[in-house]
């Protein structure tokens, strides 16, 4: 069953003297056709599909357009061009520092972030402490979020997101923050979730990551799609022989 499509998918940037200047001067330059508009192109005609139960892992250097992706495929952005086509309900992991307050607490912030997400009161009172236990933060429940470490914050949004069971969990580096026993954990409990049926997008810098968990593999490069498929282990090859400067790729 197909559960993800994009079909000629371009994402495009603006900028120009709008961004430098007020909305009056803008309107004048505007008037007077003195002013510049440029438009880069984060992603060009990306095109893929995905099936229920699958894992993809997207792979490819800064700069590549991966992040941006997918906040297209999450629903966050629209495509310029191109359409996304997704069925089910979608939980996405993308900015771990989005959807906490620095002020609140560890505490007030898990249910802040609980509820942004849709979860019940309820519901929230049932599995605070299992979040908790996962981040391994019993010891931090009171204290000010923005006094955790990156990796405490990283643990404490996956800990939350792992629970929504959705159709769709997207990650973006969420797995590679942390320390070799909560990548474990973690990565435990994408296994976990995969085998209940969920399909997961994963963007991921750890090619060692991406052969072990991903049954499907997209690598894009400046914005354009290179190769897609389930030959991860082959796809991941010729992207490591790119990194190391043994195989160059045309762009447009």
């Amino acid at each position: 069953m197909r559960i993800l499509e994009l079909k000629n998918v371009s994402i495009r940037y603006m900028t120009g003297d709008f961004k430098q200047i007020g909305l009056k001067e803008f309107l004048m330059r505007k008037a007077t056709r003195n002013y510049q508009v440029k438009a880069f192109w984060a992603d060009r005609d990306i095109t893929f599909s995905i099936d229920k139960g699958d894992m993809l892992g997207i792979i490819g250097t800064n700069g590549a357009g991966k992040s941006t992706l997918l906040k297209a495929i999450s629903g966050i952005m629209e495509p310029s061009k191109g359409c996304v086509i997704r069925r089910g309900t979608i939980a996405a992991l993308l900015e771990l520092g989005s959807g906490f307050d620095g002020e609140l607490t560890v505490r007030e912030n898990t249910y802040l972030r609980g509820a942004m997400l849709g979860y019940t009161r309820k519901f929230m009172d049932e599995t605070y402490e299992s979040i908790i236990q996962f981040a391994e933060l019993e010891e931090f429940q009171d204290r000010p979020f923005k006094q955790l470490s990156s990796g405490m914050k990283s643990r404490l949004a996956f800990s939350i997101a792992s629970l929504v069971k959705p159709d769709i969990l997207i990650l973006d580096e969420v797995l590679s923050v942390g320390d070799g026993s909560f990548k474990k954990k973690s990565e435990a409990k994408m296994r976990e979730i995969i085998g209940g049926g969920a399909t997961t997008i994963m963007v991921s810098h750890s090619l060692d990551q991406v052969r072990e968990m991903c049954n499907k593999i997209l690598w894009l490069h400046k914005g354009y799609q290179v190769e897609f498929g389930d030959d991860v282990n082959g796809i991941c090859d010729r992207y490591q022989e790119l990194l190391d400067g043994t195989r160059h790729i045309e762009v447009k």
